[in-house]
């Protein structure tokens, strides 16, 4: 069976992304959406598309379009994702999901109702490396996990018109970075039962910076900071009661793990990913799709909801009010 697929979004992220697809056997390309018709021809010139969409609702109901990658702004993804579910299409949607809890949960309760696949674009938890690093974990070779370390940070030197200082576009370092480092402590712990984030907001109300602390009832914690205005190493390291595993940076798209066992000395393990390291996820899709399953066991929306949980209690405590977009397709 050929997965065919659709874009919707044609901006930096979906340029990069579909540059996968000759890594992904059983796909095929077949669409664009875009809301500008000039930039909807460039980007299926770019990248031998066939069929050019100037509406989303277009793609969607386009009857040679099994799935469709949303790479739009993050409030737009609510609305595009249910018309999309609702209309028998699968998704693939960007990370942050949404912006809001209530409309992470309404997209998951539209894909379980109608049956349709649906996941979110956490392309870290399907690199090589981060897979080994989890098969690790779970043969015991770091023992009982107890902590996570992560961080994540740029130095954007943009104006305060660009799009990260947006709230009606979803920015923030929460959105773009800060869903990171949270997904992979949730991949690792669970979901937290105790949540403390500290951090600055710019004059536009979005997050510039944050450092976050998830406590668990039996004394697990994570420490995790994102930034827009500090450079850091984006590293991860998992400790356990028996060693620990450095993810070498950039830990959400990484190459390679060093196991450090007790006792013993650490262990490099190199494990390249695929093209520019999103042919994993689209792999991912396609297979499930074409198996008529509806939902990644490694990356459910479950584990989606518990991220999106966290996000919005640290944008709560920081201040940050975030703008989410309608329910439906504008």
């Amino acid at each position: 069976m050929t997965v065919r697929w659709g874009v919707i979004g044609p901006g930096r992220i979906a340029d990069k992304v579909v540059a996968d697809f000759g890594h992904v056997p059983g796909a095929e390309l077949v669409a664009v959406a875009s809301r500008s018709a000039e930039r909807g021809a460039a980007f299926a010139q770019k990248h031998g598309i066939p069929r050019v969409h100037d509406s989303y609702r277009a793609i969607i109901d386009d009857p040679d379009v099994d799935v469709v990658y949303v790479a739009t702004p993050h409030p737009q993804h609510r609305g595009i994702a249910l018309a999309a579910l609702n209309a028998g299409t699968a998704v693939l949607v960007e990370k942050a999901f949404t912006v809001s809890s209530v409309a992470t949960r309404e997209v998951a309760a539209a894909s379980r109702s109608t049956g349709v696949f649906a996941m979110e674009a956490m392309w870290t938890r399907f690199f090589p490396a981060v897979v080994r690093m989890n098969e690790l974990i779970a043969d015991g070779a770091i023992g009982e996990v107890r902590a996570v370390q992560a961080d994540l940070g740029v130095r954007n030197e943009t104006g305060p018109d660009d799009r990260f200082y947006s709230a009606e576009l979803g920015g923030g370092a929460l959105f773009d970075l800060g869903v990171y480092v949270i997904s992979f402590a949730q991949m690792l712990l669970g979901a937290p039962t105790a949540i403390s984030a500290h951090g600055t907001l710019a004059q536009t109300g979005v997050d510039v910076e944050e450092s976050i602390v998830l406590g668990y009832d039996d004394g697990r914690s994570a420490a995790l900071y994102c930034s827009l205005q500090c450079a850091t190493p984006g590293s991860a390291r998992v400790v356990g009661t028996n060693g620990w595993i450095e993810v070498l940076p950039r830990f959400h798209h990484p190459d390679s793990i060093v196991l450090h066992r007790h006792g013993a000395e650490p262990e490099r393990i190199d494990a390249p990913s695929l093209g520019g390291g999103y042919a994993h996820e689209l792999i991912e899709v396609t297979e499930r799709i074409a198996a008529g399953e509806s939902e990644s066991a490694v990356m459910p929306l479950a584990d989606t909801i518990e991220v999106q949980d966290v996000m919005a209690a640290v944008a709560d405590q920081l201040g940050m009010v975030p703008v989410e977009g309608p329910a439906t397709l504008e």
